[in-house]
């Protein structure tokens, strides 16, 4: 009983999601081939996943994250137009080279702490962090799980998503940096014109700092520059750091790093969303987003995916959407992509990512006003998916 009470919500809506997809398939309302064909899809998806969130995990434990703050705010000199690309940067990146969900969990307690280090308002720099966690996944398919089912679907290497991918990833970041300045970072919102440097960073263990950085670099090495598997490559990197770890500090090597939450949740989700798919949700999307290859299906692709994430949850809406876009359409699909990745802003629920933000920031014991979230969430979404969305299109 003391076990089920320290439950998080999530996890009962990630186990009860489990329990529910594994009733669909018991019961017979999703045939046991298509439940194979979904575990068979998801499999290396999930070793990724568990892998590069234990990468992250420990790298974060190693201070490489806190050290990188640290820079960018003495890189910014005291001066907020200039933190402000700086940290639009370090988000940007971190996303795109390690997932939003690394950027939520890791990056947020970061922003935080630095900001109440230096005696910056905190509200700036945690919506800077949950909004590039989403408006910045598009780019490499490890950004997001969504973007690994995608670039799945039409056989697109890491190099050649970033190809397509290029100028609606620069444009959605563009629309959020301005969404940011006028809504959260400009000075009549801020309050504060000019903050204090912190003083340079010292890892406390620099033999682990390094072999987590050199980790990390050859990760995204691996997956941009070699014809590597995304789930091996991860693996490889999280080994790396584990063995690290087991020498040096072997004490932080916990069962709890893994992230069982999503290891149960992802399969559940997956095969709920197939049922569902299965029993008309298909005809209403198919119905919704058209079969036009052109800008008009693109542009009605991006808005479903978005409106569908912000009801829901961004991944059942990809997958629900990807089943219901013809197979040779791939435009309308990466405009599909575009909607599940930058319009999931408005609600807490629509991206697991926002949901991990959103208890980071409980803990730290920063305040959301839930009404302001809503409403900067929806201008972002609907400027943001637009504004991509044409990118993808003039560069088709």
């Amino acid at each position: 009983m003391s076990l089920l009470r320290r439950l998080h919500p999530l996890d009962w809506l990630a186990g009860g999601l489990l329990a529910l997809g594994a009733l669909c398939v018991a019961t017979g309302l999703l045939p046991t081939g298509p439940a194979a064909d979904v575990m068979q899809r998801i499999g290396p998806l999930v070793v990724f996943l568990a892998t590069v969130i234990v990468l992250a995990e420990l790298t974060g434990r190693a201070e490489v994250f806190d050290v990188v703050a640290t820079w960018v705010a003495r890189a910014g000199r005291g001066r907020y137009p200039l933190l402000f690309c700086l940290c639009v940067l370090f988000a940007s990146v971190t996303t795109i080279t390690l997932n939003l969900d690394t950027t939520a969990v890791l990056l947020t307690p970061v922003m935080l702490a630095l900001a109440t280090r230096v005696g910056i308002a905190p509200v700036p720099l945690a919506m800077t962090t949950v909004w590039l966690a989403n408006t910045a996944s598009l780019l490499l398919p490890v950004s997001n799980l969504t973007n690994l089912l995608a670039a799945d679907r039409i056989a697109l290497t890491p190099s050649e998503m970033a190809a397509a991918m290029w100028a609606p990833q620069l444009a959605a970041v563009a629309v959020t940096m301005a969404c940011l300045w006028g809504f959260y970072w400009r000075p009549g919102r801020r309050g504060e014109t000019r903050y204090t440097p912190p003083p340079l960073p010292r890892p406390a263990d620099r033999v682990l700092f390094r072999v987590c950085a050199v980790a990390c670099a050859g990760f995204l090495l691996a997956i941009l520059l070699a014809d590597v598997p995304l789930w091996s490559a991860s693996m490889a990197a999280a080994l790396i750091v584990v063995v690290a770890f087991g020498v040096r500090r072997r004490e932080e090597l916990r069962l709890s790093l893994i992230p069982w939450r999503l290891l149960v949740l992802v399969p559940g989700m997956f095969l709920v969303v197939e049922t569902v798919n299965a029993h008309g949700l298909h005809d209403i999307l198919a119905a919704a987003m058209g079969s036009d290859n052109g800008l008009a299906g693109m542009l009605r692709s991006a808005a479903v995916g978005a409106g569908f994430s912000n009801v829901l949850n961004n991944l059942p809406a990809y997958l629900a959407g990807e089943a219901a876009i013809p197979v040779a359409n791939h435009e309308q699909l990466l405009a599909q992509l575009i909607g599940v990745n930058v319009g999931p802003v408005i609600t807490p629920w629509a991206s697991l990512a926002t949901l991990l933000w959103f208890e980071r920031c409980r803990w730290h014991g920063t305040r959301i006003d839930l009404g302001r979230f809503f409403g900067t969430g929806f201008v972002l979404a609907v400027a943001g998916t637009l504004a991509a969305t044409l990118a993808l299109a003039a560069t088709a």
